[in-house]
């Protein structure tokens, strides 16, 4: 405990290691979260000269937004969605941009154009005009038999529309709760689509940047001889050297999420932690709410980042240089998202397994993998396997920087 406790201190006493999580911390909490909150995702529409184009009031923005969307009673049926949708066309036709603003219309607008789309209008003039400005409300029926009929046919879209697979993606969709419990969806959107799945890929970089030294940089500062006349030895070193290595990485997460979570509850409090996650894509299956999908969202952060910690840590024992280290563990992560694109669907599913390549964003698919002539939900594979194979390079980093040491 006494060798961790020193190797540990020496990880965090390093000044790139205190930069690195400084200026993770400053990206994800505070611009991310507190100024995304308050400046540049919900301040209220400013002149086209202005920063962002927002004022610095989103704090307030949110509260009027939350009860705007407190008016249509909680629940999502025909009557409401009617209602939310002349309630936009009645403020657009006053001139009301203060309250349009406040209105979530680009939500309402999807569903309009997934749900309804005979009712577009293709010639609307020169300018693109949202279809809730001028569908007919009285003919905004059938919500959700529509949504189920969308969902069908997209899984048949994706060759997902017959057997066992169309079974259980089905089989989830029904266990989705209707009508949809319905309050200001903005927040969570912006949460749970765009902050936290971004969280993993940050996190990479710095931690490369950080454990890519952990072997390779006794080479580089020449210290790897003196290792061998240690009382502990070598074996003991490099175990502690990795668990100190998996500790910062949940550390750095932990400073993260406190940080992150003390954002959203005071600029989003926790309304509308029950809605479902259909909300922000009708075509979910997943019979999630939004703190349960926040939830996951954060464990894949988690386990993603101490499964890539496992990989870095193995790639700085096979080589002496910290820059190839370094190169090497970005590689790693960012690699297989560049090269996806080129690759077989198969094969793109396949690379989403490597720590922190996937997203967390899958509970919003339909993606599924076979395996022994069984389907399961990717999301399942998602936050199980890449910690596996990551925590599978740790005795292997171990054993093959031993093996340099004794030679």
């Amino acid at each position: 405990m006494e060798l961790f406790a020193l190797e540990h201190k020496k990880l965090w006493r390093r000044t790139g290691t205190r930069l690195c999580v400084a200026l993770c911390f400053v990206y994800m909490v505070i611009f991310c979260g507190v100024l995304n909150y308050q400046w540049f995702g919900f301040g209220s529409e400013a002149d086209a000269t202005s920063a962002f184009g927002n004022y610095f009031d989103g704090w307030s923005q949110i509260r009027a937004s939350q009860a705007r969307a407190a008016r249509y009673g909680g629940v999502l049926t025909d009557e409401t969605f009617q209602r939310m949708v002349a309630d936009l066309q009645r403020d657009d036709a006053a001139g009301l941009e203060s309250e349009l603003g406040r209105s979530e219309r680009t939500l309402f607008n999807g569903w309009l154009g997934q749900l309804y789309p005979e009712m577009e209008e293709q010639d609307r003039g020169l300018y693109s005009i949202l279809m809730a400005y001028y569908v007919d409300t009285s003919q905004l029926t059938g919500f959700y038999a529509r949504r189920q009929a969308v969902l069908e046919e997209f899984l048949h879209s994706q060759g997902q529309g017959v057997g066992p697979e169309w079974e259980l993606l089905l089989g989830m969709n029904e266990r989705v709760e209707e009508p949809f419990r319905y309050q200001w969806t903005s927040g969570w959107q912006l949460l749970l689509g765009d902050a936290l799945p971004d969280m993993g890929t940050v996190m990479a970089l710095f931690l490369a940047i950080v454990l890519s030294s952990t072997f390779a940089g006794e080479w580089h500062s020449g210290a790897a001889a003196l290792l061998l006349t240690t009382e502990r030895g070598w074996h003991s070193l490099a175990l502690v050297k990795v668990l100190s290595g998996l500790a910062f990485t949940a550390e750095l997460f932990t400073l993260l999420t406190v940080g992150g979570v003390a954002a959203q509850l005071i600029w989003l409090g926790t309304a509308g932690w029950d809605m479902p996650i259909q909300l922000i894509k009708l075509l979910a299956v997943a019979p999630m709410n939004m703190l349960q999908a926040e939830i996951y969202e954060y464990g894949y952060a988690l386990l993603g980042a101490l499964g890539y910690a496992g990989v870095v840590m193995l790639l700085s024992a096979l080589v002496k240089s910290n820059v190839l280290a370094l190169l090497l563990s970005l590689a790693a992560v960012y690699g297989p998202a560049i090269a996806a694109q080129y690759l077989p669907m198969g094969a793109q599913k396949a690379l989403d397994l490597l720590p922190l390549v996937g997203s967390s964003a899958d509970i919003f698919r339909t993606n599924t993998f076979r395996i022994f002539g069984h389907y399961i939900w990717s999301p399942y594979l998602l936050l199980a396997v890449p910690v596996l194979l990551g925590l599978a390079c740790t005795p292997f980093a171990v054993l093959r920087w031993s093996r340099r040491m004794r030679t």
